[in-house]
């Protein structure tokens, strides 16, 4: 009888240790799920990494551009016509092209809250007019929406090739 393949594993990453600020610890959380959900589309194969795993569509790539789109919109102020449609990689997209472009977001909106010292003033805008929310709020949300996808893309890389952990 030969045994069932063990799962592949990757080794956990704990929790960030961060500094005693509010605003240093939203800000170690959101860039821990940042990593963590980049990473699990990283090295995911091709065509599964854009193949629906649940019925309501949801893939690899899909959930990373929506998150790309997210930050953009959140922290960069960027305006976002139709929010189903980001769950959506181009055809011609492969999973580096995602990645490269989620990092990219991330270090764009990282360096706008590098500029922010009140976590209760509003997020800084391109267009002063536009409404946004404190960032507090802003930061909160993203952590929130983040560990959200996290969560799915756990779930959604293990059905593609058993790979496990943060």
């Amino acid at each position: 009888m030969t045994a069932a393949p063990r799962p592949r594993r990757r080794r956990d990453t704990p929790p960030p240790r961060t500094g005693g600020s509010e605003a240093e610890v939203l800000r170690g959380f959101l860039d821990y799920l940042r990593d963590s959900v980049a990473a699990k589309v990283e090295g995911a194969p091709e065509p599964e990494v854009r193949t629906a795993g649940v019925p309501s569509g949801t893939h690899l790539l899909g959930l990373l551009s929506h998150l790309t789109s997210v930050e953009r919109s959140l922290f960069l102020g960027e305006r976002v016509a139709d929010w189903p449609a980001t769950f959506h990689a181009a055809p011609k997209d492969g999973v580096a092209e995602v990645v490269d472009r989620y990092r990219e977001a991330v270090a764009e909106a990282n360096r706008v809250l590098d500029t922010c010292a009140d976590l209760g003033a509003p997020v800084p805008r391109p267009r002063p007019e536009d409404p946004a929310p404190s960032l507090r709020w802003a930061l909160t949300h993203m952590i929130e929406e983040t560990g959200r996808h996290a969560g799915h893309a756990d779930i959604l890389r293990e059905l593609i090739d058993s790979s496990t952990g943060r």
